[in-house]
């Protein structure tokens, strides 16, 4: 393959991959989206050239992540511009890793013919995605490709089966026998033929989802009122502009509760409260006083400081969510504190904290957060619910936990102000859907520059408010008590395609090192 022809099958595969994201609305992409990706593969196959696959792999791979996750670039220059090497270091690592999953599959198909291409790929597609999300201080699981169809949510409606991971290994393979149907082309009738088994599965995920969406039972939870200050990056922590800041959640949101329908649980958004009470102890005496003489908990983010102790004494601080009851009391209520932070900008990776804080100037390259250990989940008239910061809207694990501990609803929380004009908060928000749908809970969710907006176990979003803007928001929060497959049986999708994958792997080194 010439150079010019890889390079444009990855450009064709990096526009592909990012328009059949949010905010573009074009379900039908989703299954051709990757099929520059088979193209390269089944090329290296065809010419026996697995270390060609990892050469193409890397192109594909940086190529793609570079246009999808472009707006890293604008939020993280909102911190410093050492912060933006984040986003180089983060799709020079994405390129390598699809260059491997090239290769792997590639090495797979060579050394084992009989392994076919519909099989490999998709297998080690949605084992990379399932790695992306576990690599400890680095994992970034945004936009596997399951959350393309975000916007299609009748055909993900077997998510509440399989999880997001499910919808990843049927969309990979879709895209696989697409490929090989048109290449193989011998007369018109045999291609349709080819096709029929993806129609096939489009229609009967169809079915399952209309038939869900008909008959699932929902109920109405009760009312949630949500606050949107749309305080700017460079306010937000400005000492000079916390009172204001704090009075401009109380303005908001005595307008809620002024209102009609009446809220029955009030949330802020993520740091809504713009320093530590360890700091500035009025702020919780006066948010108290707020809510006990309104008579309505609160939920809002915060940040949390903990003495360290002997022998090295200072602070751990958390980026956290504060719960108050309606009498304002939150002495009583664990703080949540938010467990999956983002790399760099709230902690570096693989370095102790404590050590990058110690060194002189070095502190203010990046935050110095931990990770919280605990999820809560709190007893509101609305009902039990948990909560998770920004993007660990994107972890599966962390909602389907709560399910699992009693929780009728999530919270999300969030602060999207560094995203800017981007095509992020459409991105961002794209992933409750997949949550919800997988637990069977709806979500409020509270943003502090939008998108704020309620969500219901169906995936569709409802009362969303406009970005950029100051708004509050109260609506009447819809859920299910239905425990679905998912949250009973894990990520069980993602646990047998990595145990495939190291079956391949398994196989690969008996074949090299057999005599």
């Amino acid at each position: 393959m010439s150079g010019r022809r890889l390079a444009l099958l990855a450009v064709i595969g990096a526009i592909a991959l990012t328009a059949s994201y949010p905010p573009f609305p074009l379900p039908p992409l989703s299954f051709v989206a990757i099929t520059p990706a088979v193209l390269l593969v089944r090329q290296a196959i065809i010419d026996l050239d697995y270390r060609k696959a990892f050469r193409w792999g890397w192109w594909y791979g940086l190529a793609t992540n570079a246009l999808v996750l472009y707006w890293m670039l604008v939020a993280l220059w909102h911190f410093t511009p050492f912060s933006a090497l984040g986003y180089f270091a983060t799709i020079a690592v994405l390129g390598l890793l699809t260059g491997l999953m090239f290769w792997f599959v590639a090495r797979v198909c060579i050394e084992a013919p009989r392994v076919p291409l519909w099989v490999a790929l998709p297998i080690a597609w949605t084992a990379l995605e399932w790695l992306v999300g576990h690599l400890g201080d680095v994992r970034f699981p945004w936009l596997g490709l399951g959350t393309s169809l975000a916007d299609a949510p009748v055909l993900i409606q077997w998510a509440d089966i399989a999880g997001a991971r499910g919808v990843t290994l049927w969309l990979a393979w879709c895209n696989v026998v697409i490929v090989e149907a048109a290449i193989d082309v011998r007369r018109a009738s045999y291609v349709v033929r080819r096709l029929v088994p993806v129609l096939v599965t489009i229609g009967l995920a169809l079915g399952y989802g209309v038939w869900r969406m008909k008959t699932l039972p929902i109920r109405d939870a009760g009312v949630i009122g949500m606050v949107q200050p749309n305080e700017g990056f460079s306010e937000k922590w400005n000492p000079a502009h916390a009172d204001s800041a704090l009075n401009a959640l109380f303005s908001l949101s005595r307008g809620l509760m002024a209102g009609s329908p009446k809220p029955q649980l009030l949330v802020w958004p993520e740091a809504a409260v713009p320093g530590y009470f360890l700091d500035h102890p009025q702020w919780d005496a006066t948010i108290s006083r707020f809510i006990a003489e309104h008579r309505i908990p609160l939920m809002t983010g915060g940040l949390n400081a903990e003495p360290e102790g002997p022998p090295h004494g200072g602070f751990r601080i958390f980026n956290a969510a504060f719960y108050y009851d309606s009498t304002g009391d939150r002495a009583r209520y664990p703080i949540y504190a938010k467990h999956y932070l983002v790399p760099v900008t709230e902690r570096v990776p693989f370095v102790p904290v404590r050590l990058f804080r110690a060194i002189p100037g070095l502190a203010r390259w990046s935050g110095g957060f931990r990770p919280g250990r605990e999820s809560p989940v709190y007893a509101s008239p609305v009902g039990k619910f948990g909560v998770v910061i920004c993007y660990e809207s994107a972890f599966e694990d962390a909602t389907r936990l709560y399910r699992a501990h009693g929780a009728d609803f999530f919270v999300n929380v969030t602060n999207d102000a560094w995203f800017g004009s981007t095509s992020a908060p459409a991105q961002h928000a794209s992933h409750l859907v997949l949550r919800t749908i997988e637990t069977r809970m709806g979500v409020a969710r509270a943003a502090n520059s939008g998108i704020t907006e309620l969500v219901d176990p169906l995936g569709r979003a409802y009362a969303q408010t406009k970005l950029n803007e100051p708004a509050s928001l109260a609506g009447v929060l819809r859920t299910s008590d239905v425990i679905p497959l998912y949250v009973r049986l894990g990520d069980w999708v993602g646990i047998l395609v990595v145990i495939a994958t190291i079956a391949g792997i398994a196989l690969l080194v008996r074949r090299r090192f057999a005599p």
